[in-house]
């Protein structure tokens, strides 16, 4: 497992996500209440970015495409695709997963993911 620094602390302030390459891995990170988060950048459904969607219940990243909900600190799967009415047919096929999470902690002011 490799150590990236994303970015300082100060850069990203409480209720707000950046993404980032760390290597070759593209994630978000996620400054919530408790502290830093970081999770792959794209959704499971059809790998829209969730950089483009919305932190929503100050704990869960919003899908901009379906509306999938994801809770940031687990990877788990809130709530499937559901918007447009319809896109239930495909998720028949693209069944729920959930997002790679990864560790993220401040070390002398300095955001580090675990990738």
């Amino acid at each position: 497992m490799a150590r990236q620094v994303v970015c300082k602390e100060s850069e990203l302030p409480v209720g707000t996500m950046k993404a980032f390459k760390a290597g070759d891995t593209s994630i978000l990170v996620y400054h919530l209440e408790d502290g830093f988060h970081a999770t792959q950048s794209h959704c499971t459904h059809i790998f829209a970015p969730l950089g483009r969607g919305k932190i929503v219940d100050g704990c869960r990243i919003q899908c901009p495409f379906h509306r999938a909900e994801f809770d940031i600190r687990t990877g788990e799967v809130h709530n499937w695709a559901n918007f447009p009415p319809g896109i239930q047919l495909l998720n028949v096929v693209r069944s729920e997963k959930a997002l790679k999470t990864y560790r993220a902690v401040v070390e002398d002011g300095d955001v580090v993911v675990e990738v």
